[in-house]
């Protein structure tokens, strides 16, 4: 049997994107792939480890597993620490792969594009959740939260997940890989009174059922819904009643009746839109705006209401890609330009390039979306290799690797990342937690110099 032929590809990122992407490459039977994922933060696995909410540890301990086995083949290489554009221009990695998957997700917040929108404490859900969950670059946030209410503007799974960190005993924090930072400041937190707004009804909520029926399992918070919401928002959809619309409302039919603790209170507010944050060197208030709704579920301005009373501002409406270094970007869809993740300029696909993850279709959809996205990239290359576009010719593996090194110091291995994560894995049996994080980078990185590189 003749030996199959073996294709190089460097995977950019190491997120759910991506290593669904590595996944889809070992996999294949036809032809051998080898994989070197190329990563900024000295730590793989994207928003799986700063971007999941620490209080899902079985969802987390589950991908963490599988993305850990896949790392673990001889077929699969981990640099750490490289930035593209700065260690690494993306015309040379076409030059040294014979294919090159980017997979390098979204990185900023949606804006409100709002008066008072840049005021000290006003901060994206992005940025919230990554300082919660340890992330180096987010590790100087410090929120304050010493006011008594805080306002989310959005209502979807993100902004159900920063309520949680928000509403949730200490107690049940205290178990999870929160980082210590995060800890700390929620031990500490004032919070009373947690408001999550939507500008559409109840109906259009864009959280999911399962993030919602948590809120059941948490003692001692007590959840407000007007009731002339949920009832308004059955008769809308009474002809086209969809059984996840109807799950929600039953959920938050069940948690408003529950009877009250007089603990933390989560509100739910909808047709409701922020139009000015207001302050004096931070946020003091919320100005906000009635909406009404048409029959086909888009909001428009109703009336101009009162301003609530809030210290802490969240904006949980979405996230942007910015133009990713020496790649051709599509503004309009906001996503590297790209057709079925083919990267293409001037509507022609550039040989050996692709995308995949939220830099390809747009920051939409949760973990799993990034399995069939990646499929079709993946798919997409393997076309290319079967029609003759994308052939072998890969520079020298080893030299790959010398270069990276001599180009940056700082390089990590998979025998680094190996050291971290036992590090950050120790601490936490010591105190009974799935891992205590490292926060800082410079201390990440010399934890992995301990080991051989």
């Amino acid at each position: 049997m003749p030996e199959r032929p073996t294709f190089r590809v460097a995977v950019v990122g190491t997120g759910p994107a991506a290593m669904y992407a590595v996944d889809h490459l070992l996999e294949y039977r036809t032809l051998r792939f080898e994989v070197d994922l190329i990563e900024r933060l000295p730590t793989p696995w994207g928003l799986v480890r700063s971007g999941v909410a620490a209080d899902h540890p079985d969802k987390k301990g589950i991908i963490d597993r599988h993305f850990a086995h896949l790392l673990r083949s001889e077929r699969v290489r981990f640099f750490g620490g490289v930035t593209v554009g700065e260690h690494v221009g993306a015309e040379e990695l076409s030059r040294w792969y014979d294919a090159v998957i980017y997979a390098v997700g979204a990185d900023t917040d949606a804006r409100l594009d709002i008066p008072g929108e840049d005021l000290p404490n006003s901060i994206g859900a992005r940025a919230f959740v990554a300082w919660c969950n340890g992330h180096p670059d987010f590790s100087h946030l410090k929120p304050d939260l010493s006011t008594a209410r805080a306002v989310i503007v959005g209502n979807g799974n993100v902004a159900l997940d920063v309520a949680r960190m928000l509403v949730s005993p200490i107690a049940r924090l205290e178990r999870t890989d929160l980082a210590d930072h995060a800890l700390a400041a929620l031990r500490g937190s004032q919070i009373q009174d947690v408001m999550v707004l939507g500008r559409r009804g109840a109906e259009h909520a864009a959280f999911n059922a399962p993030e919602l029926e948590e809120f059941l399992e948490i003692a001692g918070v007590d959840v407000l819904v007007d009731p002339n919401d949920i009832a308004d928002a059955r008769l809308a959809v009474s002809a086209r009643a969809s059984p996840n619309v109807l799950r929600k409302l039953d959920l938050l039919d069940r948690l408003s009746a529950r009877p009250k603790a007089g603990g933390r209170r989560l509100h739910f507010g909808f047709f409701a839109s922020p139009v000015a944050l207001h302050g004096q060197g931070r946020v003091e208030a919320v100005a906000l705006r009635r909406n009404a709704s048409t029959p086909g579920g888009d909001s428009f301005p109703e009336a101009v209401g009162p301003s609530l009373e809030a210290g802490l501002v969240i904006r949980s409406c979405g996230y942007r890609r910015a133009a990713f270094p020496g790649l051709p970007f599509d503004d309009e869809r906001n996503v590297i330009a790209n057709r079925t993740g083919r990267i293409i300029a001037h509507d022609v696909p550039l040989p050996g390039a692709y995308v995949t993850g939220w830099a390809k279709r747009g920051c939409r959809g949760i973990i799993g979306t990034n399995r069939k996205c990646a499929g079709e990239t993946v798919g997409s290359l393997i076309e290319d290799i079967e029609s003759g576009l994308v052939s072998s010719r890969a520079v020298d593996r080893d030299q790959i690797q010398t270069i990276l090194k001599e180009r940056n110091l700082a390089l990590v291995t998979r025998a680094g990342w190996d050291r971290i994560d036992r590090t950050e894995r120790d601490a936490g049996r010591r105190t009974f937690r799935p891992r205590v994080k490292i926060v800082d980078h410079d201390e990440l990185l010399g934890v992995a110099r301990t080991a051989a590189v």
